[in-house]
């Protein structure tokens, strides 16, 4: 199968998924107690507004979760496809006992990259945790590399993606980026995943 057609399936795999999800969401809602809508009304938005905001919130968590989770998928699978020896790890975390260990999303030789769709945290603790990590991983002989596709808007979370940035360029690794990520995995793989995903993207919009 052409990577082109695996990234196809996996979309409509997710997206099936995805709508299921969220169609269970919204009939089990149905059965939920509204009474907090009264505070809603209070604040002047409606009886109807509310119950749309509900549903958009709960709706907004799976499209987020499974935005990320495809992505980091269908980033695997083009790494998979220019170098089928690659795939997630785990080692031992040599810096302390939680946790007992750390996820490599890609191994590639001797590039052990983290795959991210996109990171929004604004948590100072999410440094310290970080930090330990690449520095298990250098350990481990292995150079840490940060592929982040979307970066975050906010500023406090912007700084902690510069922090981030600066870490791992100290301890020898690498951090893309925005359209750099994108970059990174084409130079790698030789797969404009891009590409695959803004046509899969017109597609579906014009079926609508």
């Amino acid at each position: 199968m052409s990577i082109d057609s695996d990234i196809r399936e996996l979309a409509a795999r997710y997206s099936k998924q995805l709508e299921k999800q969220m169609h269970d969401r919204v009939v089990e809602m149905e059965a939920d107690d509204h009474s907090h809508y009264l505070i809603y009304q209070v604040l002047g938005i409606s009886y109807e507004e509310g119950e749309r905001v509900d549903i958009y919130q709960n709706k907004g968590r799976f499209v987020y979760r499974y935005a990320g989770s495809f992505l980091e998928e269908a980033t695997k699978k083009s790494f998979l496809h220019a170098f089928p020896e690659s795939g997630s790890v785990r080692i031992p975390n040599t810096w302390g006992t939680r946790p007992k260990t750390f996820e490599i999303d890609c191994l590639e030789g001797t590039n052990a990259i983290e795959i991210k769709w996109r990171d929004a945290t604004t948590d100072g603790d999410h440094i310290t945790k970080e930090h330990t990590r690449i520095r298990v991983i250098a350990e481990a002989g292995y150079k840490p590399i940060r592929v982040m596709f979307y970066y975050p808007n906010r500023r406090q979370a912007i700084r902690i993606q510069q922090t981030l940035e600066t870490l791992y360029g100290g301890i020898g690794g690498e951090y893309h980026y925005g359209d750099g990520a994108w970059d990174y995995v084409a130079a790698r793989t030789g797969i404009q995943l891009k590409s695959i995903l803004e046509k899969i993207a017109q597609e579906n919009s014009a079926e609508r």
